[in-house]
């Protein structure tokens, strides 16, 4: 694995460059993707703990790791990026996010779909937790952050 300090959760499809109010490839908001580089360090640790909150809460709900340190391993092995203080959950994402096409059985990595999700195809399960991890991030952009305008154009519409 690449000995390379992971520094941004930018994964490289930025869609605030077209005006998403959150980034549909990493799940940040869009001042966070323009000045992430000023942030400090406690302000970029803020950022990387609610993604991994809300991504931890979307890959729970659909598999279990049950054992991490194989996990870390075949990751390693496999040469796949990973932020090893994350949760294994977040390890278990990245790892579909570039494995789905590839993995044939997923306790050979220490997990297992949760028995609602047995029968997915790990490209639709990939897509699925994307969409709800950006679903998820999106929400709490509106509920906390959305500027007063935008909030009572909501409630209009409503």
């Amino acid at each position: 694995m690449s000995n390379q300090r992971i520094k941004t959760p930018c994964v490289g499809l930025c869609s605030t460059v077209y005006g998403d109010l959150v980034c549909r490839g990493c799940k940040r908001f869009h001042h966070e993707v323009t000045h992430w580089n000023g942030y400090s360090e406690d302000e970029k640790q803020a950022v990387w703990s609610r993604l991994e909150a809300l991504l931890v809460q979307v890959m729970q709900a659909k598999v279990e790791v049950f054992d991490a340190q194989r996990l870390r391993i075949q990751l390693e092995q496999r040469q796949i990026r990973f932020v090893p203080q994350q949760s294994p959950y977040c390890w278990a994402y990245q790892l579909i996010a570039r494995g789905a096409r590839v993995i044939s059985q997923l306790d050979a990595y220490g997990m297992a779909l949760l028995p609602e999700f047995r029968d997915w195809a790990l490209p639709d399960l990939r897509d699925a937790i994307d969409r709800e991890f950006f679903l998820l991030s999106e929400a709490h952009y509106e509920r906390y952050l959305a500027p007063k305008f935008l909030r009572d154009g909501a409630l209009q519409r409503l």
